[in-house]
């Protein structure tokens, strides 16, 4: 298999100034090229880009995942362990969590930490991470 390479996600915001703060000064993610309408951010090695695209009516799709109402879709990043705790003490004062971090699956295989929140577009963020990486994708 060939080294992992950087994903790329576009997401749509319909206010690009208060998505920006959001992601350069909240998440503290390292702003790259940009214009009017799109911004690149660097997240966690991996290019997300925000698109200008106005709002449209709600889709508010919950599926349930070890009794907490998950938000569909969604996006994050698997992060180290201790990286984990460390981002979400640093962000907990900015953050309404939709799930606040906690460990899923405790005792179980595919046993995470993980947390949820919206930016302020809407758009909801999962951030996971595994003490054994190999239960990733284990059955």
């Amino acid at each position: 298999m060939k080294n992992l390479r950087p994903f790329h996600l576009a997401i749509p915001v319909d206010d690009v100034p208060k998505a920006r703060h959001f992601y350069k000064e909240i998440l503290q993610l390292t702003e790259g090229r940009s214009s009017e309408h799109w911004v690149d951010f660097n997240f966690f090695g991996h290019q997300l880009v925000i698109h200008y695209k106005p709002k449209k009516t709600e889709d508010d799709h919950h599926n349930e995942v070890d009794g907490k109402a998950v938000p569909v879709p969604h996006f994050g990043v698997v992060l180290e362990w201790e990286e984990f705790y460390a981002f979400a003490k640093a962000i907990t004062p900015h953050i309404q969590f939709i799930i606040e971090p906690y460990v899923r699956f405790e005792g179980q295989t595919g046993e995470q930490a993980t947390m949820f929140f919206y930016d302020p577009c809407g758009n909801a963020l999962e951030f996971k991470a595994f003490k054994d990486d190999t239960q990733l994708f284990a059955v």
